[in-house]
């Protein structure tokens, strides 16, 4: 589970405390990244847009997860062994959303080998 980043803290933090209005992002990125961590480079790697997560519910209020499949496609070259992921605001730069959390089991990515999570795969948590 991956948690608020600092950005994200501060931002919600003014937000409900009305010291200063936050616009949510009009699109939120995956990014994927490799032992160190470092986002994943390699031919045909971007961040995958996933604007698609539960809403919080009464039942537990401080976890959302993606309601969508994300797929990455297949890796055209060797895009090593992914370990973490984040959420982004950007495709390419941008503000970090959450925290960069480690993958459950990291994952050799040879080229032609599929790259995607279901639904429910990455949850994000406020804590």
């Amino acid at each position: 589970m991956a948690g608020f980043s600092r950005y994200s803290q501060r931002k919600l933090l003014d937000h409900v405390l009305k010291t200063s209005a936050y616009t949510p992002p009009t699109s939120i990125h995956v990014a994927l990244f490799n032992a160190g961590p470092t986002e994943c480079v390699g031919t045909a790697y971007a961040r995958e847009q996933c604007d698609v997560w539960d809403a919080a519910s009464d039942a537990d209020p401080s976890v959302a997860a993606n309601t969508g499949v994300i797929d990455f496609g297949n890796g055209a070259v060797d895009w090593g062994t992914l370990t973490h992921f984040a959420l982004y605001d950007d495709p390419t730069a941008g503000n970090l959303l959450s925290d960069i959390t480690a993958l459950t089991a990291p994952k050799v990515i040879n080229a032609g080998d599929p790259v995607s999570f279901p639904a429910g795969d990455l949850e994000v948590t406020l804590d």
